[in-house]
């Protein structure tokens, strides 16, 4: 059984990742494929209220910090899960897109509101 989150990401490394995997899967918010295997994120959802909808999911805004954390990119990039896309827009790697780090049910939510 392959252990979740070996590259030991930090609580909001990993929430991060999470809802950039989901918003990998969602044509709302991503772009061309810039290389074959990447994603391209090119927008971030917006909240209303606490929360926001991530396709079919419900996100606590709590959840969602390290969106707009620069310092978080920094770190998912230094272990090789997301690349910097200039002018806006982060890609996400194979690795990033495969990295499974075990909170994703505690962080989408799945249920109606």
């Amino acid at each position: 059984m392959a252990k979740h989150n070996p590259l030991n990401l930090n609580a909001l490394q990993a929430k991060t990742l999470v809802l950039l995997q989901a918003m990998a899967k969602n044509e709302e918010f991503i772009g061309p494929e810039p290389e074959p295997g990447h994603v391209l994120v090119t927008s971030m959802p917006h909240a209303h209220g606490d929360h926001f909808h991530l396709g079919e999911a419900v996100v606590q805004a709590s959840d969602a910090t390290g969106l707009s954390n620069q310092a978080v990119f920094v770190a998912l990039h230094r272990k090789g899960l997301v690349k910097p896309h200039q002018p806006s827009g982060i890609v996400i790697t194979p690795a990033g897109l495969a990295y499974d780090t075990g909170i994703a049910d505690q962080i989408l939510h799945r249920h109606d509101h």
